[in-house]
């Protein structure tokens, strides 16, 4: 019996060590050949590489992060909902009254937008029910930046894109959105704050 336990055993060690010499042959193989070095293929892109720029925008500008973890990062135990893997990120959170831009990147896999509603004093950012559609109510928004690579609205951001948009803002709280379906309920929502001169 001990004799088939010491076989077994050198059985493992021999096919442990043969799976390693494997890897590292075929690594050198592939590395000596430039496989590693060659172009991406034509579709690959990487989320967070801007494929357009926005313009010199007008105002104090407002760098928006939109971010998510891709296809499906929504789900979890007890449903969509905060800590799901999606952000919307401002910089900075707070401006003096005037022109502002809010120049929104999506650094995510997922088409966004980025909405701008006031925030009642006796709310929080997040707080906004959501109907069976997965959206908020835009009653009262001031405008919104979801055009790929353009100003104002459209049918979102898409990957890798910038949209943007300029707008006068008086002194208050505001809330900035993302009201793509189960968005707002996954996270992407922050405050802006808007000063006095």
């Amino acid at each position: 019996m001990n004799a088939d336990r010491r076989r077994r055993w050198w059985l493992v060690l021999a096919g442990a060590a043969a799976a390693l010499l494997l890897g590292i042959a075929t690594t050198a193989l592939l590395a000596t050949t430039g496989a590693f070095h060659g172009p991406h293929p034509a579709n690959w892109r990487a989320p967070s590489a801007a494929r357009c720029t926005a313009p010199p925008l007008p105002g104090q500008v407002v760098e928006v992060t939109l971010a998510d973890m891709g296809p499906g990062m929504m789900s979890r135990p007890s449903g969509p909902g905060p800590g799901g893997g999606m952000r919307l990120i401002a910089h900075p959170t707070t401006v003096t009254a005037g022109t502002v831009s809010l120049r929104a990147v999506n650094a995510g896999y997922l088409t966004h937008e980025v909405m701008v509603l006031p925030l009642p004093a006796d709310q929080v950012p997040g707080q906004r029910p959501t109907g069976a559609d997965g959206r908020i109510d835009e009653a009262g928004s001031l405008g919104e930046a979801s055009r790929s690579c353009g100003a104002g609205a459209g049918d979102g951001i898409a990957p890798g894109t910038t949209g943007w948009i300029t707008l006068t803002l008086r002194p208050g709280h505001y809330e900035l959105v993302c009201n793509v379906p189960g968005h707002y309920l996954a996270g992407m929502y922050t405050e802006l704050d808007v000063i006095g001169r």
